[in-house]
């Protein structure tokens, strides 16, 4: 079995800055992590591979420095890693990157059989949950998302969603795409070994450009970017404060009516 996990390198939500012109996030200088929930998402290939050993392939798509995930991915378990790094995908939207990832998962693809694609359900510095769902309708793929747990079986997966009014539990044929909000698990740390072995000149790690995925440059980054963000601004926040004065009883008449008047009572 051959399982893909979807990873994204990320800013530090703490440390998070936007350039005022192009309404883009500032990661020169930024402290980068893998994303959350990707690692959640990578944390249940793992799993897979310990009960059925599945090969996991991690693929990142950003500038050269993203593939400390990769590594870091490969040092948790992951067996090999592409980098999708090119001056074109970058300022994609999620519409152009999830065509960029969708074209490597294709060359994948290409190479050997593909079983499972893997991804977390949204990232920090987005917040969307777009890019999973759009890289299966991307492969023509049937779709599981906001997964907590799932087991394979038979030539399909059986998953458990996590929704507000509960837990759905769902049976859905292979190949499929995946998204993950949680894991039975907590993550596992990465081996020390590993991380040198991912790292050394033996590294199964790939980085591949749009040519080597065949992707035109108008599709890709700003390019192939349906969306803009047209103006980044902070919001302003206002507060007016009243001073009751009186007796006990003044005030507490003051304040039953002030806050009649404001329909909260």
């Amino acid at each position: 079995m051959n399982i893909a996990v979807l990873v994204k390198q990320v800013p530090d939500t703490n440390e998070i800055k936007l350039d005022p012109k192009t309404g883009t996030l500032i990661r020169e200088g930024v402290e980068s992590i893998m994303n959350p929930d990707d690692r959640l998402g990578l944390e249940t290939a793992l799993m897979l591979k310990d009960a059925h050993g599945a090969k996991v392939t991690v693929i990142s798509m950003g500038p050269p420095q993203a593939i400390d995930v990769i590594t870091e991915a490969m040092a948790m378990g992951a067996d090999g890693g592409v980098l999708l790094s090119d001056r074109n995908f970058a300022g994609a939207d999620t519409w152009a990157t999830s065509y960029t990832l969708g074209k490597a998962l294709e060359k994948l693809l290409a190479e050997t059989r593909l079983d499972l694609v893997i991804a977390g359900r949204q990232a920090i510095d987005g917040d969307t949950a777009q890019i999973g769902p759009q890289v299966a309708e991307h492969l023509g793929w049937p779709q599981v998302t906001y997964v907590s747990e799932l087991k394979l079986e038979d030539g399909s997966l059986r998953a458990w969603r996590k929704l507000p009014g509960g837990v759905e539990e769902v049976v859905c044929p292979l190949p499929a795409v995946v998204t993950v909000l949680d894991a039975p698990q907590d993550p596992r740390w990465a081996m020390v070994d590993r991380l040198l072995w991912a790292c050394g000149p033996k590294s199964p790690i790939r980085v591949w450009d749009a040519a080597d995925i065949e992707a035109p440059a108008k599709s890709t980054g700003l390019r192939g970017s349906l969306t803009q963000v047209m103006q980044t601004f902070s919001p302003k926040s206002e507060r007016k404060t009243d001073w009751i004065e009186g007796t006990a009883e003044e005030q507490a008449r003051h304040l039953v009516n002030a806050l009649s008047q404001r329909n909260l009572i």
